[in-house]
């Protein structure tokens, strides 16, 4: 019999990356969440070979402190919680202290920072394992994180991988959910060094119509009722603008975004009366709660969640929706 024995932090690590880091899409979408908790309002997003052989993302938030650049890297090392009071109400995008060491445990990554005030930058590399020493280097404040040949140490889930363009078509759709997501922060994005997206900061329905097009924005019915600590708002397309697929369909909770099976029902239900065959109806909803009302902790790639309430919050969508279907279209977004 083999005896029982613990793994390396390494091999650890690569296990997580098989949860946490699905493609170069799921990368981009630490990187991002990652930017927006550091308070930035500009982020860049340069991707070549539709991110599988690099996904670098540039922002002017707070920076990482030289003293902590290490830790950045580390497993189970993060900022944003510190206790289970913390973890039941948390309103970061992130939280699981996981991601980059796991990207980092699959991936080639250099980061660089610097803090407001700070006479220059660090710098951070690692690749596939310890991460070295921090270096002098210059960069604005803000941070710039560059993830290079995704899987070059494990050829066997390289292999999973798409084409670039299939690849790249994953990346652009997770940066158009963050775009939806956070309309005030200005945000670009470039494949092979051609500008895909340039987005700059505004309201929500500015960010919409420059996302899901001006035909979404001129039938679309806004979307706005609050309830207690519950606020459902956004933009409802008109039955009309039903698609043959669920692309543009979007649902964020607390300005994170999800797929939720309740929350899918109740959407479906309040346009069930209005569609007709196999088309699927297209909206953005922002859906806001107490944090302790919504676990968000149910997966490491934290895009299921559980409601306290689920019955009372399908109803409300519902109602919500309903509502704004059964009034008269928005003039324009």
């Amino acid at each position: 019999m083999t005896a029982i024995h613990l793994l390396p932090d390494t091999l650890i690590s690569q296990i997580a990356a098989g949860e946490v880091v699905e493609r170069p899409a799921s990368v981009l979408k630490e990187l991002l969440e990652n930017s927006l908790d550091s308070g930035a309002t500009e982020i860049s997003v340069s991707l070549v070979q539709g991110g599988i052989k690099s996904v670098k993302v540039t922002d002017n938030g707070g920076g990482i402190a030289r003293e902590d650049l290490p830790m950045a890297l580390s497993r189970h090392a993060t900022s944003k919680i510190a206790s289970l009071d913390d973890l039941e109400s948390v309103m970061s995008l992130g939280f699981r202290g996981e991601a980059l060491a796991s990207i980092a445990s699959v991936a080639r990554v250099a980061l660089a920072s610097r803090t407001a005030g700070a006479a220059h930058a660090w710098s951070i590399a690692a690749a596939g394992g310890p991460a070295e020493a921090p270096q002098p280097a210059a960069h604005p404040p803000g941070s710039s994180l560059d993830v290079e040949d995704l899987y070059f140490n494990t050829p066997a889930r390289r292999k999973f991988l798409k084409t670039d363009a299939t690849e790249f078509a994953h990346c652009e759709d997770q940066f158009k959910r963050v775009a939806l997501s956070r309309p005030d922060v200005t945000m670009s994005l470039r494949h092979n060094g051609r500008v895909s997206w340039h987005l700059a900061a505004g309201d929500a329905a500015r960010r919409v119509a420059a996302l899901l097009g001006e035909e979404f924005a001129a039938g679309a019915r806004a979307v706005d009722a609050a309830a207690g600590d519950l606020r459902v708002c956004g933009f409802a397309g008109s039955p009309a603008q039903a698609r043959g697929s669920r692309d543009h369909q979007y649902v964020f909770v607390n300005g994170r975004f999800v797929r939720d099976k309740l929350l899918v029902h109740a959407l479906r239900a309040a346009y069930q009366d209005q569609m007709h065959g196999d088309r699927h109806p297209a909206y953005v909803i922002f859906i806001d709660i107490d944090p302790r009302g919504v676990d968000v902790n149910v997966h490491p790639a934290k895009t299921e969640v559980r409601f306290r309430d689920g019955r009372g919050v399908h109803q409300f969508v519902f109602h919500s929706v309903s509502r704004a279907l059964a009034g008269t279209a928005a003039d324009t977004l």
